[in-house]
């Protein structure tokens, strides 16, 4: 009988200090009043499970004995009971939906990250999109002080020029994957107001007996108006896309463009009586374009199974070609006498310098600038050659989409150095968008209204 006296009183107290803690409780409109202002991005401590909020409150009051029963102990629970009550009520109290009646979190309780908040930049936008033969690549940039920032960009593997050394035409299969690609290339120019763009296709379309055909279609279907360049265009924004990689202590370089179909070679000649020239394209002495390329020279020895036999065979071809070098007597003679370095812009290159870092996966900010001593570049160059196609295709900086087209390429690297053994290579990620860039911004005088670089010796950013 005592004992269910003093059961009843220890529930009759319970339930008088639940009706008691009720009273202070918020009310759904204190809650709401409670929700986190935008400014601050804290959640209030009494809308939180810590030691402040409502639930820990039930759990203070347990610690200090105000529900303790008769004699100051309560009735014992099971240990699982009171874990599990504990877990419930440690979760954060959230206001209800005042439409819906359904819990919602506050809307600012969680800061939102600087970069989310973080604007694109307002512009001018410029484009740049360039059509290979072997890729597809857009960039869309904006000026800055001392170059400009990309906004937005683009590469897609196409092979335009597939078939052209066989047939002289660009295959039905070619178009569709090159007008595919250049879909994607009009949603994205559509997404910005553009002060200026310019779009270029090459080689393939130069060679090819229905490049005009091709260039009207792609027209027809996508409303982009592609303009085939010259190789001396070509050699021309190669050097504007990669002026700020020269190194300006030297007295020239020698930059090379290995490209899908033809390989444009460029004497940039940095000696005192060229000082007076103010943009890196201005100090052009000598240029050429060389009718080979990667996919037209791998068509015809092959590019999966190469013997060494095979790969020499390629090089004499392009030692040829360069023998005819315009000025190269007096380019000879530069390289003897010292200061002259190579500057390379091309997927061969690049990929030669990921392979040298032993990069994981290609990472253009390690490769882009970075320099190869002239027997790094031999060794690697050597060690391509001796994989076979599988291995080529194991390295993750050359892939499948490459594996069958980078012997083609060095073997045309290897002939520049035979002819010019040089002792440093500088890399370039960069090429022919850059320059187009470069140039459409430095005829608009955007450094100028900046108070930037000289036109031509900006760099992408």
């Amino acid at each position: 009988m005592c004992r269910n006296r003093r059961l009843i009183h220890w529930l009759t107290k319970r339930n008088n200090e639940r009706r008691r803690r009720a009273a202070f409780l918020p009310t759904r409109r204190s809650i709401e009043e409670l929700t986190v202002s935008k400014s601050d991005g804290q959640r209030d401590p009494r809308l939180s499970g810590d030691a402040s909020g409502p639930s820990a409150d039930g759990e203070r009051l347990s610690a200090s004995g105000g529900e303790a029963g008769a004699g100051g102990t309560p009735p014992k629970r099971p240990a699982k009971a009171r874990k599990r009550r504990r877990r419930k009520r440690r979760g954060p109290v959230f206001a209800r939906d005042a439409t819906t009646g359904a819990r919602a979190a506050p809307e600012a309780s969680t800061p939102i990250p600087a970069s989310a908040a973080a604007l694109e930049p307002e512009g001018p936008f410029y484009a740049a999109l360039d059509l290979g033969t072997n890729n597809c690549r857009l960039l869309i940039a904006t000026p800055k002080e001392r170059g400009f920032r990309v906004v937005d960009a683009f590469s897609r593997i196409v092979r335009l020029g597939e078939g052209i050394g066989a047939n002289g035409r660009i295959s039905d299969a070619a178009m569709v994957r090159a007008i595919e690609a250049l879909q994607v290339c009009k949603a994205k120019l559509a997404e910005r107001k553009l002060a200026r763009v310019r779009m270029i296709a090459t080689e393939a379309c130069r060679a090819a007996a229905n490049g005009e055909e091709f260039i009207a279609r792609v027209f027809a279907e996508t409303g982009l108006a592609l303009e085939i360049v010259s190789g001396e265009t070509e050699a021309r924004l190669a050097v504007a896309g990669c002026a700020s990689l020269v190194d300006t202590t030297a007295r020239g370089v020698i930059l090379f463009d290995i490209g899908g179909g033809s390989s444009e070679l460029v004497w940039i000649d940095l000696t005192a009586n060229q000082l007076g020239r103010r943009r890196m394209a201005d100090r052009i002495r000598a240029w050429m374009s060389l009718p080979v390329g990667v996919v037209n020279v791998s068509e015809r020895y092959g590019g999966r199974h190469l013997t060494r036999s095979q790969f020499e065979q390629m090089v004499d071809e392009v030692s040829g070609m360069v023998a005819a070098f315009p000025e190269g007597a007096a380019l000879d003679a530069a390289v003897v006498a010292g200061g002259v370095h190579m500057l390379g812009t091309s997927g061969t290159v690049t990929t030669l310098a990921g392979v040298h870092l032993k990069l994981p996966r290609y990472d253009r900010r390690r490769v882009d600038g970075v320099w190869l001593e002239g027997a790094v570049v031999g060794s690697l160059i050597s060690d391509l050659a001796d994989m076979n196609y599988e291995q080529r295709v194991a390295n993750p900086c050359i892939g499948r989409d490459r594996a069958d087209l980078v012997l083609a390429g060095c073997a045309i690297l290897e002939a520049i150095r035979r002819r010019w053994p040089v002792e440093r290579l500088r890399v370039a990620d960069r090429g022919l968008r850059e320059g187009l860039l470069v140039e459409l911004m430095a005829q608009d005088g955007v450094w100028r209204l900046r108070s930037g670089p000289r036109a031509g010796e900006a760099g992408g950013g």
